[in-house]
């Protein structure tokens, strides 16, 4: 890591030469704050904001016929084309619709009948939404349910089943293979749902080029599409016509206005719409998508990784203990140090205008955002972290006191 700031002026003198900089104006962030948990609920991009007030304008003066008149009912499809760059695949291959957990179940029971054998597949440090959904749909489908050991669930392919994988893992930010896991999938007749929740909008993430098929992903965090932003599901177009959805709702009709009594799917990923979408959110998402612009997966990558690199010097020289991969092109775009104090760590941390994350029991996590955050950002926040570990002061009252979300 020899090419690491080592001083202020050598992370500002980086910043100058950085080609995502003047991304960073795009964005609404309180004054003094660096933000490190965009992981978790990116900031809101002034786009966002513009085009939720436009959403709201159209709604207020053409009521219903917004649908048609501001094009509401094309805003899904929109918004997923937006996506796929990101994600490496086809603008068709992508749509907006529901939540994570939602959509991942929708993706696994309707890839089941044709995986070689009726198992759910999940590893024990998946997030924990993954695992609800998987053993709750075994149960209502009589599926064979296996929870697997950490780092398994290569190995059970050969099972033949359905594997629920996150793209990178939530708490230590490790990234999976997705190429190998689709070939050994492809030789098992295994099939494999991602969630591409810590991975859209700051890896490149080439999922056709890998070989991927089923995907689902959120959009409040990197992608900064506002709190509760709808998610967006990913079908290979090879695959996706053999699916049936297992919520097949009005707007994943071929016909949604002929009002018919029998269901027929629209073609590709747009079968697993459901309800009637959420234009005000869909909005929003599209105007946050609207900073990607002209931004390749890789630039976004390559930036996450020097952040990255940069944490773990500092973490190391603090003699703290690194969760995350140490290989750059291993880790995602967060890393997560071991603090046992981690909570009160945290909200000193705040105190300071340094906003980072805790996840029990001990795990502090810095998300690193390329498009608003700078070298100097992340080094300044370094600094207040040594020095409140030094100094003591995050052991006060006040940073003990637990707030209902953490």
């Amino acid at each position: 890591m020899a090419s690491l700031p080592h001083s202020r002026d050598a992370a500002l003198a980086l910043d100058q030469i950085d080609p995502l900089a003047g991304k960073r104006r795009l964005f609404c962030l309180p004054e003094g704050c660096c933000y490190l948990v965009g992981h978790s609920l990116g900031p809101p991009p002034l786009s966002a904001s513009e085009r939720l007030r436009e959403a709201q304008a159209d709604w207020q003066r053409d009521l219903v016929r917004s649908w048609n008149s501001a094009g509401w009912i094309d805003l899904a499809e929109r918004a997923g084309a937006q996506i796929a760059p990101l994600i490496g695949v086809d603008t068709e291959e992508v749509i907006v619709t529901d939540s994570v957990s939602v959509n991942l179940f929708k993706l696994a029971a309707a890839a089941l009948p044709l995986a070689a054998r009726r198992v759910i597949l999940v590893e024990e440090d998946e997030f924990p939404t993954d695992q609800y959904i998987a053993e709750e749909m075994a149960r209502q489908t009589g599926a064979e349910f296996q929870r697997l050991a950490a780092g398994g669930g290569f190995g059970a392919l050969s099972r033949g089943g359905v594997l629920i994988r996150s793209a990178v893992n939530y708490r230590s930010a490790e990234v999976a293979r997705i190429d190998d896991f689709e070939a050994e999938a492809a030789r098992h007749g295994a099939i494999i749902v991602w969630d591409l929740s810590h991975a859209t909008g700051v890896l490149d993430v080439e999922l056709k080029a890998s070989g991927a098929r089923l995907a689902a992903g959120c959009t409040y965090k990197y992608l900064n599409g506002g709190p509760g932003a709808p998610a967006f599901i990913y079908a290979a177009r090879e695959l996706a016509g053999r699916l049936a959805s297992p919520l097949p709702g009005w707007m994943g009709h071929a016909a949604p206005f002929a009002f018919t009594p029998d269901y027929a799917p629209r073609a590709g990923a747009a079968r697993f719409a459901s309800g009637t979408p959420p234009i005000l959110s869909l909005a929003t998402l599209s105007g946050a998508l609207e900073t990607f612009a002209n931004v390749s997966a890789s630039a976004l990558a390559t930036k996450a990784r020097a952040l990255g690199n940069l944490v773990i010097s500092r973490a190391d020289s603090m003699g703290l203990d690194v969760m995350s991969p140490r290989d750059p092109s291993r880790r995602g775009g967060h890393v997560s140090l071991r603090i046992k104090e981690g909570y009160p760590v945290v909200q000193a941390l705040a105190a300071c205008g340094v906003m980072a994350d805790f996840r029990a029991p001990d795990t502090v996590r810095f998300g690193l955002s390329p498009l608003f955050l700078s070298h100097a950002d992340v080094r300044g926040a370094m600094d207040a972290l040594e020095h409140i570990l030094q100094s003591g002061s995050w052991d006060k009252p006040e940073f003990h006191a637990r707030a209902k979300v953490t």
